[in-house]
């Protein structure tokens, strides 16, 4: 007998919001945040549940930046595409989180292979350094205390 497919408020307040997301990355504790602030009950174990229900059906992707990190999520619109190439690039001063997609550094992953024999996992590449708005907060902070 085939299971029962049902569908809750929760599932789809919580696919509604993530909609609302396309493009930037979240946590399955940013969600839970968003939903306590408006004053909607919905669980942190119903969260995780949803979107790891939401990755095995190919609507949003998970990554793990790395072993301090919570897992994060992307929705990327209707035809999330798990196997498109891109890499992260994460601030080491506010802990963004910048989805990159740049031809540059698929030539690099193309040398690695070429060159050294190594395939690059894309889904698992993050850079880190500062963001542009760290950069420039800490530049202003750098000149104020200089003058």
């Amino acid at each position: 007998m085939p299971k029962t497919v049902y569908k809750t408020k929760q599932q789809d307040l919580l696919f509604n919001y993530i909609t609302t997301m396309k493009g930037s990355h979240f946590t399955a504790e940013d969600v839970r945040i968003h939903f306590e602030e408006r004053n909607i009950s919905i669980g942190i174990a119903t969260i995780y549940r949803q979107l790891e229900k939401l990755v095995s059906e190919g609507k949003i992707q998970k990554y793990f930046i790395d072993e301090h990190s919570a897992a994060c999520f992307e929705y990327d619109g209707e035809n999330c595409n798990a196997e498109s190439e891109h890499f992260h690039l994460k601030c080491e001063q506010c802990g963004k989180l910048i989805h990159l997609e740049c031809e540059e550094l698929s030539e690099l992953g193309g040398h690695l292979k070429n060159e050294h024999g190594f395939t690059l996992n894309p889904l698992r590449t993050v850079f880190y350094g500062i963001c542009k708005d760290c950069a420039s907060s800490t530049k202003n902070t750098v000149c104020k205390t200089e003058s």
